[in-house]
């Protein structure tokens, strides 16, 4: 696959002359040229307006060169995890391209939870049904399969479980932030989860997402069953869901992003114009044209171009 122009965004806690310098190298590697460097945030700029949490350094270089696009994906994936600082590819379609739809896994990625694995906790079948989901998340499991094994342990789970867990969702570093700023900036935004609409609609409720697309958990007198509503939310829905919204709200889908961590997002990923693997899976980073992993969720303003000048705190 050969391309030219190229954005390549460097995230880190802390831009060293190291990671400069190894990048520099990587550029130089690949006979890519400079075609502008902008530091889209800095450190020292942020220590008296922003939580320390929510600090972050990034650099933008716009390239120009005839390369082979996943080599470079792949070279700055492996450099990535060598310095522990998020490098990554994108085509520079910027000036013709405008993003307008952002969709969200929700699970280990809007929250810090898996909250089928939280629901079989409180059940007493914690243990067998997380390591159901891992292997599913891996990709080792068919995610339908996995689901409806996980989802038939919980029956009889009492529903007042399940208010109790959404009130105690964790969420994930930078979540509050980027959907301000998504909003803000006009950005339509969706939960597109193989988890529950129980759970999902409070997030819509907390944060604003536009719309939510889960699973419906069936629930009989208070009780939960065991069962859930088709069709189920899998990698193909995903996928299904995030075309069928960009077209309905008139969008193509190179103006569309794409963010998730497990092996059933990996179909929506590459579907969307920008497909971004969050704190993922080795199996997704591999596979996902663009990661970030060292970053809180708001270092997704980042690689859309924004300074954080531009943007609430």
């Amino acid at each position: 696959m050969a391309g030219g122009d190229l954005i390549l965004t460097v995230l880190a806690a802390r831009l060293t002359a190291d990671i400069q310098s190894q990048v520099d190298a990587l550029i130089v590697q690949f006979g890519l040229q400079k075609r502008s460097t902008r530091r889209l945030a800095d450190l020292s700029l942020q220590q008296n307006s922003v939580q320390l949490s929510k600090c972050i350094d990034c650099i933008e270089y716009r390239l120009v060169g005839e390369v082979d696009v996943e080599a470079v994906r792949n070279a700055a994936r492996v450099l990535s995890e060598t310095l522990s600082a998020d490098i990554v590819i994108q085509a520079d379609t910027r000036d013709h391209v405008q993003p307008r739809l952002v969709c969200f896994d929700m699970d280990s990625t809007l929250i810090k939870a898996e909250v089928i694995d939280e629901l079989a906790r409180r059940h007493g079948v914690g243990d067998e049904v997380a390591e159901v989901t891992e292997r599913a998340m891996r990709g080792e499991l068919d995610f339908k399969a996995s689901f409806r094994e996980r989802m038939s342990k919980l029956e009889g789970l009492d529903e007042s479980v399940l208010a109790e867990i959404a009130e105690e969702l964790p969420l994930m570093e930078g979540v509050e932030r980027l959907m301000v700023n998504l909003k803000h900036l006009g950005f339509r935004t969706a939960i597109l989860s193989g988890g529950f609409t129980y759970f999902a609609r409070h997030l819509q409720e907390k944060l604003g997402f536009d719309e939510i697309h889960a699973n419906e958990l069936i629930i009989e007198n208070g009780k939960v069953t065991g069962e859930v509503s088709e069709p189920i939310v899998d990698a193909e829905r995903k996928a299904e869901l995030l075309e069928s919204i960009a077209q309905r709200e008139g969008f193509t889908l190179g103006q569309t992003i794409a963010v998730g961590d497990g092996a059933n997002d990996l179909k929506m990923l590459a579907k969307a114009g920008m497909g971004i693997a969050f704190r993922a899976k080795p199996l997704v980073r591999a596979q996902a044209r663009q990661a970030i992993s060292t970053s809180g969720l708001d270092g997704v303003l980042y690689l859309l171009g924004y300074h954080q000048q531009d943007l609430t705190p």
